[in-house]
């Protein structure tokens, strides 16, 4: 057992591993029982998903794949590692690919490259989603569904406050944010702001701030090891103060800078957010619309959604969850889940289609999202990434409460440099 494996059992040996495990249904002697967990949200989007695995359990009567919902992903971690641990961890494991180089670390994981080589489903995955399954030469997940980020706008706001053109630059976001900040009701206060911004260390401050960092030359690693003070990362950090420093941002409570409410109120006119929240804002009845990253070198997003990890398990288990990730990966799969969700299908072929381009031609935003998928990035894939999106995080959040930009990366640098040192 290595060093990480070792420590990571004595700091987990508190946690109940009961925390983690179901009561599982009694399978008959010839079908192959496959448990599964994940943490889909909104419930909508999670009955989906239970839907579709009913329906491959109908059409292989030989395997039944038990999806069992665990919590949201930020409370799965200590049920996740306890489990691994602990040898109870689940067969399929749904999470976002950054955790893959701890699954790597602690041996958790199989990789799937040998099966994946074989199968003409490679050909149809989004090219851009490899960069999410590799790690050290090996594929280690396939992607369950994608999405990026772009800015959600108020048309009405805009043409309130004589905008005509979308910003396509950091100067002309930054403009059109002092514009879009109003005192509307005339009582000396503004109380209609240009932009949301996302306050906090976790994960959502990350994936939201990353595509200015990569639009800006930046980036966060370099040569799987973590590099936050670049001239990218700074500017970045800059532009965000000149918003605060303007007037024209609002900042969003701690951790929560995925909310919309101030954006349907009307409260502010742009937000950084995805497509899984157009079903929310059509329900709202409200105006809105979406345009791309604004550029500072070049045009930017970040690859988001989850894979699924193969955990490591008997052969005949083994076999019966490939054949359940080429039901993933299929147009089927791919195709009913994109049309119910408004995720990004992982399989290109459903992008061509008619079904889904018709539901294009319902949902134009939808073609900001794919476009931007012709220059996503993934975030970095490496163990240790949590400590890495923790510490950027904080020099995010220390640089929207004032701290100077480099200053504040300098220090989150100092302490990965810290971890970092043993591995």
């Amino acid at each position: 057992m290595g060093k990480w494996r070792r420590w990571l059992f004595s700091a987990l040996a508190c946690v109940l591993l009961l925390s983690g495990c179901q009561t599982q249904p009694t399978a008959s002697p010839e079908q192959v029982h496959l448990t599964l967990w994940q943490g889909i949200s909104p419930p909508a989007n999670r009955e989906v998903f239970q839907s579709l695995v009913a329906q491959f359990n109908q059409t292989h009567p030989d395997i039944e794949v038990e999806s069992l919902y665990v919590g949201q992903p930020d409370q799965q971690i200590p049920k996740i590692l306890t489990a691994i641990v602990g040898n109870a961890a689940p067969d399929i494991l749904w999470y976002v690919p950054q955790l893959t180089g701890q699954l790597v670390e602690l041996e958790a994981i199989q990789p799937l490259e040998n099966w994946l080589d074989q199968s003409p489903l490679k050909a149809q995955i989004d090219p851009a989603l490899f960069d999410t399954m590799s790690l050290e030469g090996h594929l280690w997940s396939i992607p369950f569904a994608t999405n990026n980020a772009a800015i959600f706008y108020r048309p009405s706001l805009f043409e309130a406050a004589g905008i005509t053109e979308l910003p396509k630059t950091w100067p002309e976001l930054r403009a059109a944010a002092r514009q879009l900040t109003q005192d509307t009701n005339n009582d000396g206060r503004a109380d209609q702001h240009g932009i949301w911004l996302s306050l906090g260390k976790g994960e959502w401050s990350v994936f939201a701030w990353l595509p200015f960092v990569y639009s800006s030359g930046g980036w966060i690693s370099q040569a799987d090891r973590p590099d936050l003070v670049n001239a990218g990362a700074i500017a970045t950090l800059q532009f965000a103060q000149d918003l605060i420093q303007d007037g024209s941002a609002i900042l969003s409570p701690p951790e929560r800078g995925y909310e919309t409410d101030s954006f349907i109120a009307g409260k502010v006119a742009m937000q950084v957010t995805g497509p899984w929240n157009l079903p929310q804002m059509q329900s709202a009845g409200i105006d809105f619309g979406v345009m791309p990253f604004p550029v500072a070198k070049q045009p930017a997003a970040v690859v988001g959604g989850e894979n699924l990890f193969l955990c490591q398990t008997t052969p005949e288990k083994t076999r019966a969850a490939l054949t359940f990730f080429e039901y993933v990966l299929s147009e089927t799969f791919q195709q009913e889940w994109a049309l119910a969700t408004g995720y990004l299908p992982v399989n290109v072929k459903v992008r061509a289609s008619q079904a889904y381009q018709d539901f294009i031609r319902e949902n134009p935003t939808l073609n900001v999202f794919l476009d931007q998928m012709q220059w996503a990035k993934a975030r970095p894939i490496l163990p240790g990434y949590t400590y890495l999106s923790e510490n950027f995080g904080r020099a995010i959040e220390a640089s929207l409460l004032g701290e100077p930009p480099e200053a504040a990366l300098t220090t989150s640098q100092k302490r990965l440099a810290l971890i970092f040192a043993g591995r």
